[in-house]
């Protein structure tokens, strides 16, 4: 089997949230074994996924 080819991260997204959703959102990802980046990475790439069809219509 192939190994996935590796997409080279090379930007940033600086958002701004309340002190306690991310203190929530990092203790649910720490609890989650994952990490915040990955999960907003998966979020984003559902996001554009799921709204890729409506660009094309």
């Amino acid at each position: 089997m192939a190994k996935k080819e590796k997409v080279k991260k090379d930007s940033q997204l600086l958002i701004r949230i309340n002190r306690e959703q991310r203190d929530a959102f990092l203790q649910t990802c720490d609890d989650l074994d994952t990490s915040a980046a990955r999960e907003v990475r998966r979020f984003i790439k559902q996001f554009l996924k799921d709204h890729e069809t409506k660009k094309e219509s």
